[in-house]
């Protein structure tokens, strides 16, 4: 994929994640041992530009940074993995970081953040030049007006866009519209179409915003709707550590496999070895696989 200008242009969160290690299942309303601390780096668009980068694309990064240790970490991360983080954004702030519980055996995680309002990006702040030379844009819902702002200007350039919603909020519809490849949590889809069963939640987003919505499913995988063609792949079977970042890596998996030209069962599958490979490491970013890695999983492993 060696060509001109950038691969992929992602606009949203960066994050310090602060992780708790549990030695068992957590337990609410009661007291429990830490097994371990780590401070690492992360953050939804963060995590899957660095996974883009690891698989060979060029990456560029526009959101906004503290003026903290945090900050210097997290950047200091994404730099070293090959992200260009020169167009982003200083404010005098701590960095957004989140507290994330790992329970021991399952790699299942509690995450708490926190967010410093000055850290908002505005639509008026998104360079024009941002998209130039690029071929995709990727964004998440942290801040919503910003976000839809550049998707809209990538259509109008005939961009492929991506997303990562992990909630509904006011302008989530619009969003899920503006988006080729709308990549949406698990409870997204429902929550937008009021339909439990998640092929029949993607087939009423087709109908109302067109694109090729997907949606992913923790241990049972993910689905994609190509016109009416539903797609589901498994996840695959892996002893899972900590599961942070899985979400952002599936969404680094897929955009590559779409702009290599893949068909969408070989997308899905592709993505879903990326995200088992960071199941199986500490932290997100931390756990972002090779290109190696992945083909390695795709012709070694069975699925769950």
């Amino acid at each position: 994929m060696n060509h001109t200008g950038w691969d992929v242009v992602g606009i949203g969160e960066n994050s310090v994640d602060l992780v708790y290690g549990l030695a068992a299942p957590l337990i609410r309303h009661g007291k429990m041992p830490i097994a371990g601390r780590r401070t690492l780096p992360g953050g939804q668009v963060a995590t899957t530009l660095c996974a883009c980068a690891s698989l060979g694309l060029r990456t560029r990064y526009f959101g906004t940074f503290g003026n903290d240790d945090h900050a210097r970490l997290i950047r200091d991360a994404m730099e070293a993995r090959g992200v260009d983080t020169r167009a982003a954004l200083v404010r005098q702030s701590p960095n957004r970081h989140a507290v994330i519980l790992v329970e021991d055996g399952t790699g299942d995680r509690t995450v708490l953040w926190q967010r410093e309002p000055v850290l908002a990006l505005s639509a008026t702040e998104v360079p024009p030049d941002l998209l130039a030379g690029a071929r995709l844009l990727h964004v998440d819902g942290v801040d919503e007006d910003a976000a839809l702002a550049a998707a809209l200007a990538a259509r109008t350039a005939g961009l492929h866009v991506t997303t990562d919603i992990d909630r509904v909020a006011g302008r989530t519809a619009e969003l899920v519209a503006a988006a080729t490849l709308p990549i949406l949590a698990e409870p997204v889809p429902g929550l937008l179409t009021g339909e439990e069963n998640p092929e029949r939640a993607l087939r009423l987003l087709r109908q109302r915003h067109g694109g090729m919505p997907c949606v992913t499913l923790g241990r049972r995988g993910a689905m994609l709707l190509d016109g009416d063609r539903l797609h589901h792949a498994p996840a695959f079977n892996v002893d899972a550590i900590d599961t942070t970042g899985a979400g952002d890596v599936f969404r680094g998996g897929l955009i590559y496999s779409l702009l290599r030209g893949d068909p969408p069962e070989v997308m899905l599958r592709f993505a879903n070895a990326a995200a088992a490979i960071s199941c199986t490491r500490e932290g997100a970013i931390g756990g972002v696989p090779t290109l190696a890695e992945v083909e390695t999983v795709l012709t070694t492993k069975n699925f769950s």
